[in-house]
Protein backbone atom coordinates (compact mmCIF):
# COMPACT_ATOMS: atom_id res chain seq x y z
CA UNK A 1 0.00 0.00 0.00
CA UNK A 2 1.28 3.31 -0.87
CA UNK A 3 1.29 6.62 1.33
CA UNK A 4 2.08 9.94 0.91
CA UNK A 5 2.45 12.32 4.19
CA UNK A 6 3.34 15.74 3.54
CA UNK A 7 4.98 18.28 5.87
CA UNK A 8 6.51 21.87 6.30
CA UNK A 9 3.68 23.97 5.27
CA UNK A 10 3.07 27.21 7.07
CA UNK A 11 2.82 30.76 7.06
CA UNK A 12 5.29 33.07 5.62
CA UNK A 13 5.47 36.24 4.61
CA UNK A 14 6.11 37.71 0.86
CA UNK A 15 9.48 37.29 -0.43
CA UNK A 16 9.97 34.75 2.19
CA UNK A 17 10.88 30.70 1.56
CA UNK A 18 9.45 27.32 2.47
CA UNK A 19 10.47 23.84 2.18
CA UNK A 20 7.92 21.27 2.08
CA UNK A 21 9.03 17.37 2.00
CA UNK A 22 7.00 14.13 0.96
CA UNK A 23 7.60 10.91 2.49
CA UNK A 24 6.40 8.21 0.36
CA UNK A 25 6.12 4.43 1.82
CA UNK A 26 5.74 1.79 -0.78
CA UNK A 27 8.12 0.12 -3.20
CA UNK A 28 6.88 2.16 -6.45
CA UNK A 29 8.43 4.95 -5.38
CA UNK A 30 11.98 4.40 -7.24
CA UNK A 31 10.11 4.10 -10.30
CA UNK A 32 7.16 6.54 -10.19
CA UNK A 33 6.75 10.19 -10.98
CA UNK A 34 6.36 12.35 -8.29
CA UNK A 35 5.04 16.01 -8.35
CA UNK A 36 3.35 18.43 -6.33
CA UNK A 37 -0.10 20.51 -7.34
CA UNK A 38 -1.83 22.88 -5.41
CA UNK A 39 -5.49 24.16 -4.58
CA UNK A 40 -6.52 27.50 -3.72
CA UNK A 41 -9.92 28.60 -2.64
CA UNK A 42 -12.40 28.25 -5.27
CA UNK A 43 -9.95 26.91 -8.08
CA UNK A 44 -9.12 24.14 -9.70
CA UNK A 45 -5.94 21.95 -8.48
CA UNK A 46 -3.27 22.71 -10.76
CA UNK A 47 0.14 21.45 -11.63
CA UNK A 48 3.49 23.01 -9.56
CA UNK A 49 5.68 20.71 -10.39
CA UNK A 50 7.23 17.10 -11.17
CA UNK A 51 10.10 15.01 -11.17
CA UNK A 52 10.90 11.30 -12.75
CA UNK A 53 12.92 8.93 -11.13
CA UNK A 54 15.94 9.72 -13.24
CA UNK A 55 15.83 13.63 -12.15
CA UNK A 56 13.84 15.10 -15.12
CA UNK A 57 11.80 18.23 -13.93
CA UNK A 58 8.71 20.08 -14.83
CA UNK A 59 7.52 23.43 -13.51
CA UNK A 60 3.83 25.09 -13.62
CA UNK A 61 4.32 28.71 -15.63
CA UNK A 62 3.20 30.65 -12.70
CA UNK A 63 6.34 29.10 -10.24
CA UNK A 64 9.23 28.60 -12.84
CA UNK A 65 12.63 30.30 -11.70
CA UNK A 66 11.22 30.21 -8.26
CA UNK A 67 10.43 27.01 -6.93
CA UNK A 68 12.58 23.32 -7.69
CA UNK A 69 11.46 19.84 -6.76
CA UNK A 70 14.02 17.35 -6.05
CA UNK A 71 14.03 13.48 -4.63
CA UNK A 72 15.88 11.19 -2.84
CA UNK A 73 15.20 7.30 -4.25
CA UNK A 74 17.03 5.84 -1.18
CA UNK A 75 15.01 8.04 1.43
CA UNK A 76 11.48 7.80 -0.37
CA UNK A 77 11.31 11.35 -0.26
CA UNK A 78 10.30 14.52 -2.41
CA UNK A 79 10.88 17.82 -1.49
CA UNK A 80 9.73 21.36 -3.40
CA UNK A 81 11.76 24.66 -2.48
CA UNK A 82 9.59 27.19 -2.48
CA UNK A 83 11.42 30.64 -2.80
CA UNK A 84 10.26 34.56 -3.73
CA UNK A 85 7.14 33.25 -2.29
CA UNK A 86 3.95 35.73 -3.55
CA UNK A 87 0.58 35.90 -1.71
CA UNK A 88 -1.14 34.07 -5.40
CA UNK A 89 0.83 31.12 -3.91
CA UNK A 90 -0.99 30.62 -0.92
CA UNK A 91 -3.07 26.88 -1.57
CA UNK A 92 -2.94 23.87 -0.04
CA UNK A 93 -0.17 21.81 -1.50
CA UNK A 94 -0.39 17.99 -2.39
CA UNK A 95 2.27 15.46 -3.08
CA UNK A 96 1.28 13.24 -5.80
CA UNK A 97 2.86 9.63 -7.37
CA UNK A 98 2.32 8.24 -10.28
CA UNK A 99 2.74 4.70 -11.31
CA UNK A 100 0.08 2.18 -12.51
CA UNK A 101 -2.05 4.81 -10.40
CA UNK A 102 -2.58 8.01 -8.87
CA UNK A 103 -1.90 8.28 -5.40
CA UNK A 104 -1.77 11.71 -3.36
CA UNK A 105 -1.21 13.23 0.24
CA UNK A 106 -3.68 14.86 2.59
CA UNK A 107 -2.56 17.98 1.74
CA UNK A 108 -0.57 20.42 3.73
CA UNK A 109 -1.91 24.71 3.75
CA UNK A 110 0.78 27.26 2.58
CA UNK A 111 -0.24 30.71 3.39
CA UNK A 112 1.73 33.55 2.33
CA UNK A 113 0.59 36.82 3.62
CA UNK A 114 2.13 40.07 5.74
Amino acid sequence: QVQLVESGGGLVQPGGSLRLSCAVSGSIFARSVMGWYRQAPGKQRELVATITSTGNTNYGNSVRGRFTISRDNAKGMVYLQMNSLKPEDTAVYYCNCRSLHDYWGQGTQVTVSS
